[in-house]
């Protein structure tokens, strides 16, 4: 009976396990806590890693890190995955960012969070190309950053979108750092950058970009800018055109042209009004996010849900919503024309522009394209079939090959 005994003891064991890929999870999450980073001692935070069979909750408490099984309630961030996937990310085997983007892991929670434990818990290998997280101040924000790929590589600024963070780019981030030296900003007002009550337009988001080329010790680089962030691309090539090099613009915003008769009425609302409670609820902030997909099914479930996530949790906190509509406030009363319009300026821009736009984008329709090559005919325009506003999301292999071929001059 004894061998039976013997047999019956480790088929429990293995259950109650999850089974020997569970205990190798266990081992590397044990592993992790032992040799937090100095930046744990500064965060508070409760980590849930769940597998079909396990779960596993890392509290990071003053500079110290406890592992339990199980989960917690109220979770920073939980991580999902199989058990084979979470033991090839928690060792570093494989970056969560690649898992992420094959659809092999998801997360929910603070996405920015997540994307920090590697900084926080640093596993015993990482790739070259998984983001590490840093803040620097630059025009006097403490500004949030992912950078990615090895220094000395050809420098590119990616820059999110109204509403967005650095993490609208992790497709880029990847494809790009492989060769390139990839910085992901967060803009001031967004996502864990800090939060000023002040108008938000181009210029001044120029102005920051150019400061923060000084913080991360940038000369020059290359700038790919989706939507609010292909506007500010733009003000950045014009405004200082010695610290850029080529820009790739995904769906770049620019002054409306037409349907300006509310113009009078959104000059007389204030941002500021902002700061009053107002609810956001997670399946709205899903529906907006697959309206902007000429093919919904494109997106995963995973990567509109952790997206949704990061918007309503900063539109929940009053600097977050103040900085939302005055953004999207000076988006909508850019002048068109005149001395200081947009148009007018348009045709100084000196640096090579590649222009891209979805033929389903109802945020930027592809009627702009006309308005671009006439006001500067040696750009390069296109349109995609079939896409909406996200290019990098929706269509990420035309989109990072058709930016590879005009960084390289192609």
């Amino acid at each position: 009976m004894r061998p039976l005994a013997a047999l019956l003891d480790t088929l429990r064991r293995v259950r109650s396990s999850g089974g020997p890929r569970a205990d190798t999870v266990e081992d590397a999450l044990r592993r992790r806590i032992q040799r937090p980073s100095d930046r744990a001692a500064l965060r508070r935070a409760r980590i849930v890693f769940q597998t079909p069979s396990a779960a596993w909750t890392i509290e990071l408490r003053d500079g110290h890190a406890t592992l339990e099984r199980g989960k917690r309630a109220r979770p920073t961030v939980t991580v999902f995955s199989d058990e084979s996937t979470l033991a090839d990310v928690v060792t570093g085997r494989v970056p969560a960012v690649q898992a992420f983007l094959e659809h092999r892991l998801t997360m929910r929670g603070n996405i920015a969070f997540a994307l920090e434990l590697d900084d926080l818990l640093p596993p015993a290998e990482r790739d070259v190309r998984a983001p590490r997280v840093h803040r620097v101040m630059a025009e006097g924000v403490e500004s949030f950053y992912l950078e990615a790929g090895r220094r000395g590589a050809p420098p590119v600024v990616l820059i999110h979108g109204l509403a967005a963070t650095s993490a609208s780019f992790l497709p880029t981030l990847w494809d790009l750092s492989l060769d390139h030296h990839v910085f992901a900003v967060d803009l001031p007002g967004f996502g864990e950058s800090d939060k000023p009550v002040r108008p938000l337009h181009a210029a001044y988001f120029a102005k920051w970009l150019v400061a923060f080329l000084d913080a991360v010790a940038i000369d020059r680089a290359h700038l790919v800018g989706n939507s609010m962030g292909g506007r500010v691309a733009i003000e950045a090539a014009l405004r200082s055109p010695e610290r850029v090099d080529r820009i790739a613009l995904l769906a770049p915003s620019m002054a409306w042209r037409r349907y300006r008769i509310g113009a009078r009425l959104v000059r007389l609302l204030r941002p500021e009004l902002g700061i009053t409670p107002l609810p956001m609820l997670h399946a709205l902030a899903v529906g907006v996010l697959r309206s902007l997909f000429a093919r919904p099914s494109r997106i995963s479930d995973a990567a509109v849900n952790a997206a949704a996530d990061e918007f309503v949790r900063v539109f929940a906190t009053p600097r977050g919503r103040v900085a939302f509509f005055h953004a999207a406030r000076e988006i909508y009363l850019e002048r068109p024309h005149g001395e200081d319009g947009f148009w007018t300026r348009l045709p100084s821009l000196s640096r090579p522009a590649l222009f891209i736009f979805g033929d389903r984008d109802f945020l930027v329709p592809r009627a702009f394209v006309r308005h671009v090559r006439k006001a500067l005919p040696q750009a390069t325009c296109e349109v995609f079939h079939d896409c909406g506003h996200v290019p990098q999301f929706e269509l990420p292999d035309r989109t990072h090959a058709r930016i590879r071929q005009f960084f390289a001059g192609e």
